[in-house]
């Protein structure tokens, strides 16, 4: 009997909850599939809404994955010098099929060195952060690069995680999962791009979002700087 595929997504304090539930929903609709949440501890994670969320397993106790993820949120700041993170991400890696992450994860693929010479994606927002870290920047939802496959910002991680699923189980059973999720998008606005939402919001997105982004930047250039970037 073959063994079941292992997906494993990372949690932390302060993710983006969509950042995980999207790609957990399609991961965990895979027939026969395990699906791992994993932290430091079993103790609940608060996230960015406020709200606790509970892992099933430790960096400690983790099996061997097929697939390891690195969702974002704000909490992904802190992760870019945490040693006992980066240095787990990075004996997983060494072992996975695809080491994958959705929105500002990517960064910390990248602060672990794992994404040196990848094209990768993010948030539009921190997208060009990666070349700080080595990796190529690209616009797009979802970019694979040989055993890379990265998701851009926060919605993304359900195409990510289809994609993923087709990689490993093959189109048909990616559709079914879609189905199965009545994954269907068509969103009252054409305002979820920077390119159709129009340079007005953008300026305002932006404008809010100046402090997180200047903490975010300032911990990638630590990150690249222990990479010797």
């Amino acid at each position: 009997m073959a063994a079941p595929l292992r997906f494993g997504i990372l949690m932390f304090p302060d993710l983006m909850q969509l950042d995980l539930a999207g790609p957990a929903e399609v991961f965990g609709a895979v027939p026969g599939a395990e699906l791992h949440l994993i932290w430091k501890t079993l103790a609940p994670v608060t996230n960015s809404a406020g709200w606790g969320m509970v892992p099933t397993t430790t960096f400690a106790d983790c099996p061997p994955l097929d697939v390891i993820c690195v969702p974002g949120g704000r909490g992904q700041v802190a992760l870019m010098d945490d040693d006992e993170t980066l240095g787990f991400l990075r004996r997983q890696s060494a072992e996975a099929r695809f080491t994958t992450s959705v929105c500002t994860g990517s960064l910390v693929l990248g602060a672990a060195g794992l994404l040196r010479g990848y094209r990768a994606a993010c948030h539009w927002m921190s997208r060009d952060q990666l070349a700080l870290l080595g990796a190529v920047p690209v616009a797009e939802r979802v970019v694979r690069d040989r055993d890379r496959i990265t998701g851009g910002g926060v919605t993304a991680g359900i195409d990510f995680g289809l994609a993923v699923v087709a990689e490993l189980c093959g189109p048909e059973t990616a559709k079914l999962v879609q189905l199965g999720l009545e994954y269907d998008p068509a969103p009252p606005f054409a305002a979820g791009s920077p390119e159709g939402a129009g340079p007005a919001l953008v300026a305002e997105a932006e404008a809010r979002a100046r402090a997180r982004q200047e903490q975010r930047l300032a911990a990638t250039q630590a990150a690249a700087a222990r990479l010797g970037g």
